[in-house]
């Protein structure tokens, strides 16, 4: 069961903004051991939340990269998801009313404070391993330059130093379609939605990639005639179904923009800049067929960060294959983790 921290004190956003509380939604597995060094801090990517286990398969089980018999793992859902942490459906305090659209905009940066609040509360001071991907790892990067000491070692899995215009690209298309959506813009919990699902089938296409979808969506049966109605059409409907039914529009809105806000040499001069200032042992994991953040997009991650191992994995399904080669990816760290 998810816990949640309520941190009573202002956070300055990087906006200027300035929430006047931020509670913190949490899950944990396993046991802080007496000497508090067996910690793995997980950071979620997008849509996911603090539930490892929901979201990651056959990661928090025994034997596994998050062994909880191993292992006290801590993962917090991040600023602006609606997953029990502050977010657009969380109470202004000085209005008595939800925040909706007068939610302010937030970074990455501003999700890795939050992290920290929480951290500090739990008494944890340093971390066997941070590990995240995507926008995860993102977080990651930002908490190991913003707090050197903190990780031991650091796990960046299909992730980016800064979010290209490629990927901001498909983020825009996806706030088009749901400003598009003609509740958008009403103050109710389910404005927008509609518009979301839309959302969530663009984002799947970069997700997978068209290796992923000729490889999962091809028709099961010999067209005899011409057929209007495909299987890859199904899916995407669904997909969009499937998030509609448990996500938020104005959180993913929101959360899209702290995506496009990313880029790790923001007041640091440049990306080798900010780098090296990791003292962390790094793990950098790219996937072959990832369309969104491309192997090339890694290249960075390797050149500038002094203790660096690097892995490709070959797979099929993208970007979302983080999620699908658990395997291999399982082997890859518990190999980094034991060097």
């Amino acid at each position: 069961m998810s816990k949640s921290y309520l941190h009573r004190s202002p956070l300055t956003l990087e906006s200027g903004a300035v929430l006047a509380e931020v509670e913190i939604a949490y899950d944990t597995f396993g046991e802080l051991s007496p000497e508090r060094d067996n910690v793995i801090w997980v950071c979620h990517a997008l849509t996911a939340n603090s539930d490892v286990a929901d979201w990651w398969p056959h990661t928090v089980e025994q034997g596994r990269f998050l062994d909880p018999s191993r292992y006290f793992v801590v993962c917090a859902n991040f600023l602006g998801s609606h997953y029990g942490s502050t977010s657009p459906l969380s109470i202004n305090p000085s209005t008595g009313e939800k925040w909706y659209y007068d939610f302010p905009r937030f970074t990455v940066r501003d999700m890795v404070k939050c992290h920290q609040l929480l951290a500090k509360h739990l008494g944890i001071e340093r971390v066997k391993l941070l590990i995240g991907s995507s926008i995860g790892g993102f977080q990651c990067m930002e908490w190991a330059i913003m707090e050197p000491d903190f990780a031991e070692r650091v796990a960046l899995i299909a992730t980016t130093t800064y979010t290209e215009p490629w990927a901001a690209a498909f983020n825009e298309s996806q706030r088009m379609a749901i400003r598009l959506d003609k509740t958008w813009g009403e103050r109710r919990d389910d404005a927008g939605i509609d518009g979301m699902a839309v959302a969530r089938s663009i984002a799947l296409i970069s997700y997978r990639g068209g290796a992923a979808y000729n490889a999962t969506q091809q028709e099961t049966q010999r067209w005899e005639e011409a057929s209007f109605e495909r299987r890859a059409h199904s899916y995407q409907q669904y997909q969009g179904e499937k998030l509609r039914r448990r996500f938020n529009a104005m959180s993913y809105y929101r959360l899209s923009e702290a995506v496009d806000s990313h880029n790790i040499a923001r007041g640091r001069g440049s990306i080798a800049a900010a780098l090296s200032q990791i003292k962390a042992r790094a793990l950098v994991v790219a996937i072959s067929s990832d369309i969104l953040f491309p192997v090339e997009a890694h290249q960075s991650l390797r050149e500038h960060i002094a203790d660096v191992e690097y892995h490709l994995i070959e797979s099929e399904f993208g970007h979302d294959g983080f999620l699908v080669e658990h395997d291999k990816l399982n082997s890859i760290i518990q190999n980094f983790m034991n060097r």
